[in-house]
């Protein structure tokens, strides 16, 4: 019985584990896949015309998306200001004050349920808070959508990341004498540097590829519109608009817009993963 029994769960081992393999070397395929298309059609529209002309008119050859590039920039930069500060205070509110109080559980669950939110949804909010007493799409309300979104991530990162800083650091700079907020800043935000900038890193790559809140909130245009009050080119939507369209070099060119995010990305998510790694080797 035993033998039969250690066979048994051999056996089980290995399809489990021959499945996951499998589940895992088909994601990495798929994600290996999408990445040689997007190089393959993108890598052909990439020029220095891309990066510095304005779009081109409808069915005429030429142009970029110097305005979209510069407009993706300032909204996302917009929206880090302001998601970012109020996520850690959040974060270190939680993790350091609230703890397990009433309001630190109701924070807690917001965050989570604002986490699982979908993009779109938070979109048609931001358009019914900003967009329709502005009377018009503008670049802030595009913003404000973007750090709705990375708020909630920070502030759950900088809580996980505080709370795994040890108690001992707290309690010899308090015991030194230090004043708790001096404690907070230099101790404790210190030695969760590298995880809280990991977390910034992941929601800034979180919310440069989306889309349908910058729909509802940002539009498009196709000058340079820097103003914030105004609707403002952007990556995302350029590319919608443009793979949308009928005109072969809009769709190429979305091809080259889908690389350059997808290479923003990738750079973002490469800098967190060793920000992480370098956590673990100091800690």
């Amino acid at each position: 019985m035993k033998k039969r029994s250690i066979v048994l769960r051999k056996i089980v081992n290995g399809v489990v584990t021959g499945v996951a393999g499998a589940a895992a070397v088909a994601g990495i395929g798929m994600l290996l896949w999408i990445l040689g298309v997007v190089v393959q059609r993108g890598i052909t529209a990439i020029d220095w015309e891309f990066f510095t002309r304005l779009p081109a008119p409808p069915g005429e050859l030429g142009g970029g998306v110097s305005n979209a590039i510069a407009g993706t920039f300032i909204i996302t930069l917009v929206a880090t200001l302001m998601g970012v500060p109020i996520g850690i205070l959040a974060g270190t509110y939680v993790a350091e004050f609230g703890r397990e109080t009433r309001l630190a559980t109701a924070i807690r669950f917001c965050a989570n349920t604002l986490m699982g939110a979908p993009s779109i949804v938070i979109g048609v909010f931001v358009y019914t808070l900003i967009v329709i007493p502005m009377g018009r799409f503008s670049g802030l309300a595009g913003s404000v959508a973007l750090a709705t979104i990375m708020l909630p991530i920070v502030a759950r990162t900088t809580e996980d990341m505080l709370r795994l800083v040890p108690n001992s650091l707290r309690e010899s700079a308090l015991a030194l004498g230090a004043p708790e907020h001096n404690m907070i800043v230099q101790v404790v935000f210190r030695a969760a540097r590298s995880g809280m900038l990991t977390g910034i890193i992941l929601a800034v790559a979180r919310v440069s590829g989306e889309t349908a809140p910058l729909l509802f909130t940002t539009l498009n245009s196709p000058y340079w519109s820097l103003a914030l009050d105004k609707p403002m080119a952007n990556l995302t939507v350029t590319i919608f608009n443009y793979a949308m369209s009928p005109y072969a070099d809009w769709q190429a060119k979305a091809w080259g817009a889908s690389l350059l995010i997808t290479a923003a990305v990738l750079i973002m998510n490469l800098a967190a993963r060793a920000l992480a790694r370098e956590r673990r080797l100091t800690s």
